[in-house]
């Protein structure tokens, strides 16, 4: 791979990784692939150059998106580490040290997940020793409408919710107490909420998104048994911190149902883009750690590199991405890394529209 390779929007291969709960049929659906089912790799990793961290599957390296180009497959890591700059923009590189700064992710969940929490950047760096907290955003691309329960999210401590009482149920393993301190929010297909970090919550049952986030896999877990049969040992729950520093990453601050969703869901702001349609999911406005939009191509739209990279994800439609070396058709579930020197492009669609997702790290001006 040369550097000039890079003026080209990189097809980029996502990686299936390994997690404690079952899903991911609804992935292979959108990809077109036959005899599915739900099993243990319920999430495609779409933009990440970060490694998963599973307990006892130390020695098996999953999670970090690989490059195709002229029959060639490189590590997105290993690029971003040779072409710094021209990869991810001057001043991203060195504000991030030559990182990315994000992690995408398409999850599809056929069983609840269980309880967790993840940290924010200062209880990261206590705990994890990371400039890197685990901020996360979802967006709804479907629902399960078939299962036994109804396709939702759990988020938030309601209020009265104390650690001491929650600890409590934790050492008993009272997961039917745990899981209704918690809010339950049914969702359907469109919808967009914000998960800082400190925030208790869980997928439900019956959900494919996409979740954005800061790049890292710290989950901490309170259920020793996921809801499928699942036994959960005390380093996946804990990652290594101990249950004392685990519970002090919870957000005990109590709301009311009103309160949580007026505070982490996400309205969707629309504008015309000559004859296209551009859905801000969320921006810098919401968090500085990332921003998300859908763009609704119902003719064509140009595109190219904007001194800062960013992903695209195809969601649907069909047609041509026509680049300085030619021509390329493109479909649903298509994923490319686009430099930040990218030269110019076009998204041409045919018979019906494209839509699809465009991703970006955090924010550095």
């Amino acid at each position: 791979m040369q550097k000039e390779d890079l003026y080209e929007p990189l097809f980029s291969k996502g990686e299936r990784v390994w997690r404690t709960y079952v899903g991911g049929k609804k992935i292979d659906e959108m990809m077109g692939k036959e005899n599915i089912e739900d099993n243990h790799f319920p999430e495609l990793w779409i933009l990440s150059t970060v490694q998963a961290n599973n307990s006892q599957r130390e020695g098996i390296i999953e999670g970090i998106c690989k490059i195709q180009l002229n029959n060639e497959e490189v590590s997105l890591l290993d690029l971003i580490k040779t072409y710094p700059e021209e990869m991810l923009g001057k001043e991203h590189s060195k504000k991030l040290k030559g990182e990315m700064g994000v992690l995408v992710k398409i999850i599809d969940s056929k069983e609840r997940l269980t309880i967790q929490v993840h940290p924010t950047k200062e209880k990261a760096r206590q705990y994890f020793n990371s400039d890197y907290g685990k901020t996360e955003c979802w967006h709804i691309l479907d629902t399960r409408e078939d299962e036994e329960e109804e396709p939702c999210v759990y988020m938030g401590f309601k209020e009265h919710v104390t650690k001491e009482e929650f600890i409590k149920c934790f050492e008993e393993q009272d997961l039917e107490k745990m899981l209704s301190f918690l809010h339950k929010i049914k969702v359907k297909k469109g919808e967009t909420y914000i998960i800082p970090g400190g925030l208790p919550h869980a997928i439900g049952p019956g959900c494919t998104l996409i979740e954005i986030q800061e790049p890292t896999d710290y989950t901490l877990r309170v259920e020793k048994t996921t809801p499928a049969g699942y036994k959960i040992d005390d380093l996946s729950c804990h990652q290594g911190i101990g249950f004392e520093k685990m519970f002090d990453c919870f957000n005990y601050d109590g709301k009311s149902l009103k309160e949580i969703i007026d505070s982490y869901k996400i309205p969707e702001r629309k504008k015309k883009i000559n004859d296209n349609e551009l859905i801000t999911l969320i921006d810098y406005e919401n968090t500085e750690c990332f921003k998300m939009e859908k763009i609704v191509v119902n003719s064509q739209i140009d595109l190219k590199g904007e001194n800062e990279f960013y992903g695209i994800y195809i969601l649907s439609g069909f047609g041509k991405l026509i680049s300085i070396n030619g021509e390329r058709y493109i479909n649903a579930t298509d994923q490319y890394f686009i430099p930040s020197v990218c030269k110019e492009f076009t998204i041409k669609a045919k018979d019906k529209p494209i839509e699809l997702i465009k991703f970006y790290g955090p924010k550095i001006k």
